[in-house]
């Protein structure tokens, strides 16, 4: 298990004084997941393809114990409860923690009641799957209180299931995969069929470089009818090809439908970017990966569009500026971008991209650096 950094210690203890000032006692256990970055492979993973997230240093941090009824709370704004005696209907932030616990029962783990208070830092509708690290750290916190031990692949499944399911989210495996299975340092190539995963190295530092993460404050959402609009083009453009799923269609494969063709070429030519990627990092380090960052902000901004203003003039203006490659990332229509840069033109990257978007009259982005941090784990 690894060892949990100072930040994530950080959030633990709110969550910790949290929970105590609302129950009036400690919990029994306290559990930190991740939010992610897909350094490359959008909307591959509900087509059985290749992704390649990392984690990033922001925490959801669930405290826990037993209880008689479903006590959820939480420290967002200015915090809320929520209180059910059963599971039937939980709505709002708390259907991804009742969600989850409703998952574990529906896979044969049996949980009960228990109270939990929340606390998380990451950022909400910027794309980087603040939704899945909720999820993960109270399916984990339920895990433990119950006596059970869920290999984390599966444990994945169940979280998904939770957010398909009982939240009405149609996203495919890779945000809680991200969450429970990334390693610090390392960047998880996984395929998305059978969840067979190699961790390839990924420590930008010692080559004098850094990734910027831009979130675009453009609200960014799963549950929408954009997002199932383009997994139903999939199963739609598999079916005319006789295929179970895109992951099958041969490189040459073509529609004559103009819409599910271009879903079908993002698919097709972005599983081919994650394998390509996966080379290039095993063979000569993350210099050589940025033109196929920005040939996949490419495909998903013409072919599968799912980008928007404030994601485009990040990317823009990130290359401009001397970006090594830029893409947006995570499910799209908002949320945030990338930029691998050389560390030395991290002030003049950060300064186009917020010149572009004040130009253009955008929301300010937040602009930070990311590293790869550790997946889920126990912090008390």
């Amino acid at each position: 298990m690894p060892t949990p950094d100072n930040h994530a210690l950080e959030l633990t203890d709110v969550a910790v004084q949290a929970f105590t000032a609302k129950y009036g006692t400690e919990p029994e256990c306290a559990w930190a997941a991740p939010g992610r970055v897909n350094l490359i492979g959008e909307h591959t993973d509900y087509n059985d393809g290749f992704v390649m997230p990392f984690a990033l240093p922001f925490y959801a941090v669930v405290a826990a114990s037993k209880s008689e009824v479903w006590e959820f709370h939480s420290t967002y704004g200015e915090g809320s409860t929520v209180r059910a005696e059963t599971l039937d209907g939980v709505e709002g932030w708390a259907a991804y923690l009742a969600g989850v616990a409703w998952a574990l029962g529906e896979a044969g783990y049996e949980v009960g009641p228990v109270r939990i208070a929340l606390h998380s830092d990451v950022p909400h509708g910027a794309g980087l799957s603040s939704s899945a690290a909720m999820e993960c750290a109270a399916l984990l916190a339920l895990a433990d209180l119950y006596g059970h031990e869920i290999d984390r692949a599966e444990a994945a499944r169940i979280a998904q299931r939770a957010e398909n399911e009982y939240v009405g989210a149609p996203t495919g495996i890779l945000d809680q995969s991200a969450s429970l299975l990334c390693e610090e340092g390392a960047a998880m190539f996984m395929d998305c069929r059978d969840l067979a995963r190699e961790q390839v190295p990924f420590a930008l530092e010692a080559e004098g470089l850094t990734m910027l993460v831009i979130d675009t404050n453009a609200p960014h959402r799963h549950a929408d009818g954009e997002y199932a609009s383009r997994r139903a083009d999939c199963e739609k453009a598999a079916q005319l090809l006789g295929v179970d799923k895109l992951r099958d269609a041969p490189a040459d494969a073509a529609l004559d439908d103009d819409r599910l063709n271009r879903r079908l070429r993002h698919i097709v030519t972005e599983n081919a970017r994650v394998l390509a990627t996966v080379k290039v990092l095993r063979e000569s380090g993350a210099a050589g990966i940025g033109e196929l960052l920005t040939a996949s902000h490419v495909s998903m901004r013409d072919d599968y569009e799912i980008s928007c203003a404030e994601l485009d003039s990040a990317v823009d203006a990130a290359l401009g500026a001397g970006a090594l490659g830029a893409r947006m990332t995570g499910g799209g229509f908002g949320g945030s971008a990338i930029a691998l840069i050389e560390s030395a033109a991290a002030a003049k990257v950060e300064a186009a991209v917020l010149e572009a978007a004040a130009e253009k009259r955008l929301p300010t982005p937040r602009i930070f650096t990311a590293r790869a941090a550790a997946g889920a784990h126990r912090i008390r």
